[in-house]
């Protein structure tokens, strides 16, 4: 059977897929499809800092708020673009960077929700500054430095979706039980089953159907508790210093900065990974641009008791996995972002989403995360080189704080700090083992436009699912007429 249906991002050969306007309703689909991918990385870190800089849970919901209503507008600004300097004009979410959780949980325990403020509008000031330079880097990121990091990023991310899956935190006393890993196991099925046998609108959606029939089969055992909605506002606009007045001390400035070095990296990485998938070549001014958005985003984010930006890895992921490129649909993400910002009920009834049924959709997106990284690395020479030993010490060491949480308690505070994030071992252990190991290479730019990848193609799966189900009735017809004729002889 031949399938005859064509992706609705594959647009005509004048219009790259990444510059493509698709009709309004099929963005709205995969616009949404990626708001909830993100949403709950979204919502963490707001939920995690607030609650341990003692918020209570009216004030931390509008956080949240604020957080997606800002979050919205700085995806729309890094898709779109604004002028020559701000947006890299590739499909990439905004939000709250997981890299800088640990160290804000510590700068709020001891200076307050004012302390993070103020670090974080000067981090921001901080990229904005390093942005013009820190870009002309390239050089020093080639395919298997910059394939290890996205590698390391995709597997470094997996854990979170491992305690979705198990019910939301370890520390839960039902965490794993048979229900949860049952309802993920389900909504990962539901999910491949689609992206398989399905086509067009239906297949690149298919997360956002997994994710829907999943929360469905949830409800029909365990009631979704809505008490939450009814609590939340049907309106609420972000306000200045709502929270706390921003303050200013030298220890948490220093080390929010040093922590957004390994946030430009890692949206470096992101959109560097992005540009490969969509077939658009990205330079030192898609770079500069995409960084001065993260920098100006986390620096009106401060003063609103916000927090540092980034691009998100795990939508990278979905690009990879359903073939929609556009960067108009990203931008619809922002809206529908800024939407439930302001309708403040809208973001609480995405909190039902029960976090199994999450977890079941993050094995994918974050494997994808790695496969994109994979995939680069794939593209590496390996002869005569040491390549191999960049990959190897990049992802070994990368993984320990991931794989041994406890490996570096006996270090002091301040160092932990760095070296709890896999992703920063892994960074900086990349770019100085290829400078040591095969010294430093002229940089040569390259005129070859990359070639988008192809779509996802569905056609081998289905063409074996039709054959055994027509090999099945031809044999159950044969059957029929041996009995049909032993009856007759009889």
């Amino acid at each position: 059977m031949k399938d005859i249906a064509i992706s609705a991002s594959q647009g005509t050969s004048s219009t790259p897929p990444v510059d493509e306007i698709l009709p309004i309703s099929q963005m709205f689909l995969y616009g949404l499809q990626h708001v909830l991918v993100m949403y709950a990385g979204a919502v963490a870190v707001p939920l995690v800092v607030g609650s341990a800089v003692g918020l209570p849970p009216e004030h931390i919901i509008l956080l949240i708020s604020a957080d997606l209503f800002i979050c919205g507008a700085a995806t729309i600004v890094q898709s779109l673009g604004v002028g020559k300097w701000i947006g890299c004009r590739l499909p990439l979410i905004q939000g709250c960077t997981f890299a800088a959780l640990i160290p804000m949980v510590l700068i709020g325990k001891e200076y307050g929700l004012g302390g993070i403020s103020g670090a974080v509008i000067i981090s921001g000031i901080f990229i904005l500054f390093c942005a013009p330079w820190i870009s002309r880097l390239i050089r020093f990121f080639p395919k298997v430095v910059m394939g290890g990091i996205v590698t390391l990023i995709g597997l470094s991310i997996m854990p979170v979706a491992g305690g979705w899956i198990g019910g939301g935190s370890s520390e839960m006393s039902k965490f794993g039980e048979l229900f949860s890993l049952l309802m993920a196991a389900i909504t990962l099925v539901i999910i491949l089953n689609i992206y398989t046998f399905a086509s067009g609108v239906i297949k690149n959606t298919s997360v956002l159907i997994g994710l829907i029939v999943g929360t469905g089969l949830w409800s029909l055992f365990r009631p979704l508790d809505f008490n939450l909605v009814h609590a939340t506002p049907w309106l609420h606009l972000p306000q200045i210093t709502l929270f706390a007045s921003p303050e200013f001390h030298i220890i948490p400035i220093a080390l929010l900065s040093m922590v957004m070095v390994v946030v430009m990296v890692e949206t470096m990485s992101s959109m560097m990974a992005t540009g490969d998938i969509v077939g658009k070549k990205v330079d030192a001014k898609m770079l500069r641009n995409g960084l001065n958005t993260c920098g100006l985003a986390t620096l009106i984010c401060g003063c609103f008791n916000l927090f540092p930006y980034a691009a998100f890895a795990q939508n990278v992921g979905l690009i990879g996995l359903t073939g929609v490129r556009s960067r108009f649909v990203v931008s619809v993400s922002g809206v529908i972002l800024i939407l439930m910002g302001v309708f403040s009920k809208m973001a609480a009834l995405v909190v039902l989403i029960p976090k199994p049924v999450l977890g079941g959709a993050g094995i994918v997106m974050f494997g994808m995360v790695a496969v994109s990284g994979i995939r680069t690395l794939g593209q590496v020479n390996y002869r005569n080189n040491n390549n191999g030993m960049v990959v190897a010490l990049t992802l070994g060491l990368g993984m320990m704080p991931v794989l041994v949480p406890n490996l570096f308690t006996q270090f002091p505070q301040m160092v932990q700090l760095f070296l709890h994030s896999g992703i920063t071992i892994g960074t900086l252990t990349a770019i100085v083992a290829n400078l040591t190991l095969n010294g430093s290479v002229p940089f040569r730019i390259s005129h070859e436009e990359p070639v988008p990848d192809p779509l996802p193609s569905n056609s081998a799966a289905r063409n074996v699912a039709v054959r055994t189900v027509r090999m099945w009735l031809l044999l159950r017809k044969v059957q029929r007429e041996k009995q049909s004729s032993e009856t007759l002889e009889e």
